[in-house]
């Protein structure tokens, strides 16, 4: 049993987690970590941390620190594959906690207004700004949004609209392209 007393600096040994003893009882420690919260350790999870100023550094950090030094002197080159380049330019997440602060006491008719709201605003905007690809995000769930958000496309003389890609949105995104007039 290793010897602790109240005030000595400890660090958990199987965690990233340094204190002061701030109680002792029986094989059970009190720590206040340097985040200013109380836990409990068995001695056997403790071990002392010699001076003040002492710093410790794993292999892992230092092999870190090593290889950002290593690739500061080497120029970033990077690559923009064609996947990337025919990437979506604009995502509109239409979940209805990311449109509004609170849906309490609101009715799904009045949540599917804001819904279709913000996506025909952002849809103009992209037309607006010549943003050729934009994705709304509406989710699975009955498909009621699904299916209003494709009857507001159908209005759109210059878009066409499918499902999104399947393996970054699975089956809760419409993707639009909008045709550009030159």
């Amino acid at each position: 049993m290793r010897n602790f007393k109240e005030g000595d600096r400890v660090e958990v040994i199987d965690d990233n987690i340094t204190g002061i003893v701030i109680n002792i009882m029986d094989d059970f420690i009190t720590i206040r970590t340097e985040e200013g919260f109380d836990m409990d350790f068995t001695t056997s999870e403790l071990m002392h941390i010699v001076g003040m100023n002492s710093i410790k550094v794993s292999n892992l950090e230092a092999a870190q620190v090593k290889s950002v030094k290593e690739q500061a002197g080497k120029p970033k080159i990077r690559k923009v594959s064609s996947k990337e380049r025919s990437a979506p330019k604009m995502e509109v997440d239409l979940h209805i906690h990311q449109l509004i602060s609170s849906s309490k006491g609101m009715t799904n008719y009045d949540m599917l207004n804001i819904q279709l709201e913000t996506a025909k605003r952002q849809l103009e905007f992209a037309i607006r700004k010549r943003i050729q690809k934009v994705v709304f995000i509406h989710g699975v769930g009955a498909g009621v949004l699904k299916e209003e958000l494709n009857y507001l496309f159908k209005r759109y003389e210059n878009v066409k609209y499918y499902d999104a890609d399947y393996q970054k949105y699975g089956l809760g995104a419409t993707e639009v392209y909008i045709y550009q007039n030159s």
